[in-house]
C-alpha cells in the first residue's frame, strides 16, 4: 500500500519543511518544552495546524524516537512532484541535470543521493513507486533537511521515465562499473540525467540498453567499487565542475 503521509523529526527537518515546502505540512506537534523561537516563528507564520507532543500516542512513532521535542506530518502527495507536471514546469536548459533512482533499496542512500543533488544544483530526483526504497522519515534525516529543498519526482515506470527524459532532449548517462567511459572524461553539453541502479544488481538490462552512455569512475585498483550514494555524489560532483553555474542560487 502507498504510503501517503510521514513523520519528520526534530528541529531542523520540521523548519526545513515549514521553510521550503509549507504546503507538505499537515501538522505539527510539538512539546510545550520546545522553546525553539525559530521553529514557532515559522508555525505561526504558515498556520500549520499544531497539537501538544505528548498529549497522544502517534501511530507509528516509537517510544524512543529522537525528536526533540517537535515531530511534523508531511503528505508526500504534496511533496513529491507527478513526472509529467515537473517536466512541463522545467526550464530544459545545458545547465539541467536530474538523477534518477532505479531500484535503490537502502534508504540512507536515497537520503545521500538527495543531500548530494542538492549540493551539486541538480534540477530535481526521480523517484520510482515500486521497488524502491520509499520516502520516510529515515530519508528527509539522511538529506538533512534537502528533501524540501530539491523538487522529488514521483515516478511510475522506470523505462518510460528514461524515454520521456529522451524526448525532453536529455541525454541519459547510467552508472555502472564497466561503463564505456568514466564520469571524468564526460563533457556534458547537453541537459544530462544520470540514472543510478540497484547496489546489488545495478541496471536492468532494458535500463541499461536504453541509457546513451555507460559510465564508470576511475579509482585506483586497490578498490573495486563504491557504494551507490557515493557514486552519485562522484558524478555529480564531475558534471556541475563543468557547469560551475549550476553552483550558483537560483
Amino acid at each position: 500500500m502507498k504510503q501517503n503521509k510521514i513523520y519528520i523529526y526534530g528541529k531542523h527537518a520540521v523548519a526545513e519543511a515549514l521553510l521550503n515546502a509549507p504546503q507538505s505540512v499537515k501538522k505539527v506537534y510539538i512539546s510545550p518544552k520546545q522553546e525553539d523561537q525559530h521553529v514557532r516563528g515559522l508555525i505561526k507564520k504558515t498556520g500549520v495546524a499544531v497539537s501538544e507532543l505528548g498529549k497522544d500516542r502517534l501511530p507509528g512513532v516509537d517510544a524512543d524516537t529522537t525528536h526533540q521535542g517537535v515531530i511534523g506530518v508531511v503528505s508526500l502527495d504534496d511533496l513529491m512532484r507527478p513526472m509529467k507536471s515537473f517536466l512541463a514546469d522545467l526550464k530544459v536548459t545545458d545547465e539541467t541535470a536530474v538523477v534518477l533512482l532505479a531500484e535503490i533499496q537502502d534508504p540512507h542512500n536515497v537520503g545521500a543521493v538527495i543531500r548530494s543533488a542538492a549540493a551539486f544544483g541538480v534540477s530535481g530526483v526521480l523517484i520510482p513507486e515500486h521497488n524502491q526504497a520509499p520516502v520516510t522519515g529515515a530519508v528527509v534525516k539522511v538529506s538533512a533537511g534537502m528533501a524540501f529543498r530539491v523538487p522529488l519526482v514521483q515516478i511510475g515506470n522506470i523505462n518510460q521515465a528514461v524515454r520521456d527524459l529522451k524526448e525532453a532532449g536529455f541525454t541519459i548517462y547510467g552508472l555502472e562499473g564497466g561503463g564505456t567511459s568514466t564520469t571524468t572524461d564526460e563533457d556534458y553539453d547537453g541537459p544530462s540525467a544520470f540514472i543510478l541502479g540497484n547496489e546489488g544488481a545495478g541496471l536492468r538490462e532494458k535500463t541499461r540498453e536504453l541509457c546513451d552512455k555507460l559510465l564508470s569512475i576511475p579509482m585506483h585498483p586497490r578498490c573495486e567499487s563504491l557504494n551507490a550514494a557515493v557514486s552519485a555524489s562522484v558524478a555529480l560532483y564531475s558534471w556541475s565542475a563543468k557547469h560551475a553555474r549550476s553552483l550558483k542560487k537560483r
